[in-house]
């Protein structure tokens, strides 16, 4: 998660660690794990991690977490003023910061918004949906299917925060929750997304207690765009494929400032798409106005 101690130090999601402070994670469970991980405030700890082939070193110093799941600024752009909405993850209260965000925005009058929803590994199915009635004035959000059909869909409720020109920047991270809003409103026509293929995370699962006390974990149904793609299977395709280099991503991850700017490869480009969205019905609007 960004502006993490991990994120700070330069851990990617997909690492694999292999040792803490030394010690193999051999055998460990995630809660072993993360005792030796956490520790006070301002002591450090050290991971082993495996990137694909290669064994990288990191020496994190722990801090204390608070996580808001939105931040936003308003850009100045040479075609007019750009509302940016970072979301991190989908929380109890990340709708309650998305409305406040967007109602702010609105209010200085901005063009168009890029929504940045990289390495987003979600979260609640209902914060999805809240956010997603906030772009999406009509249409189906998200349908959940069990082996015997469809057990619910979910629609926008027509009190959608504004109509202006959105882009929605995604990775390899954007999962779950992610994915739930950025397929509803790129089925619905109501986006364009950028980046690169999404994590491909969409299912519904019960823990089962057993006897020994284990758990057993079942999937019992999967989520669907409305266009009635299975995002577990699928993930989701941007509309404009932008990748960032090995190089690119380690130079924003030593300088998180530049996440968001045009320094930025993939939001560069999300820019420009939108400017072009805005350009377009900029253009249709003096058309209709013509007509009329």
């Amino acid at each position: 998660m960004e502006g993490t101690p991990a994120a700070t130090a330069g851990v990617l999601a997909k690492d694999i660690i292999t040792k803490i402070d030394g010690k193999s994670t051999e055998g460990l469970s995630v809660n072993e794990a993360v005792t030796l991980i956490r520790g006070a405030v301002d002591t450090e700890v050290s991971l082993t991690i495996l990137r694909g082939n290669q064994q990288l070193e990191f020496t994190l110093k722990r801090a204390r977490i608070e996580i808001h799941p939105v931040r936003y600024s308003v850009r100045q752009e040479p075609k007019g003023k750009v509302g940016y909405i970072r979301l991190v993850q989908f929380s109890a209260n990340a709708a309650s910061e998305m409305s406040a965000a967007i109602k702010d925005l609105e209010k200085q009058q901005v063009t168009g918004y890029i929504l940045d929803l990289r390495s987003n590994p979600g979260g609640l199915l209902f914060a999805s949906v809240d956010i997603a009635r906030m772009w999406l004035e009509e249409g189906t959000i998200v349908s959940t299917v069990d082996r015997w059909g469809e057990t619910d869909r979910e629609r926008a409720s027509k009190a959608a925060l504004t109509d202006k020109p959105l882009v929605i920047l995604v990775d390899g991270g954007s999962a779950s929750a992610s994915e739930i809003l950025s397929g509803a409103l790129q089925d619905n026509h109501r986006a364009l997304l950028v980046g690169t293929k999404t994590f491909g995370k969409g299912l519904v699962q019960s823990v089962r207690g057993l006897g020994d006390g284990s758990g057993l974990a079942v999937t019992i149904a999967k989520y669907f765009t409305p266009d009635g793609r299975d995002i577990n299977k699928e993930g989701i395709h941007p509309d404009v494929e932008v990748s960032l280099t090995e190089a690119q991503r380690e130079e924003l991850g030593r300088d998180r400032n530049k996440i968001g700017t045009t320094a930025d490869p993939q939001y560069a480009k999300a820019l420009d798409v939108l400017t072009q969205r805005i350009a377009s019905e900029n253009s249709q609007q003096q058309a209709e106005s013509r007509v009329k």
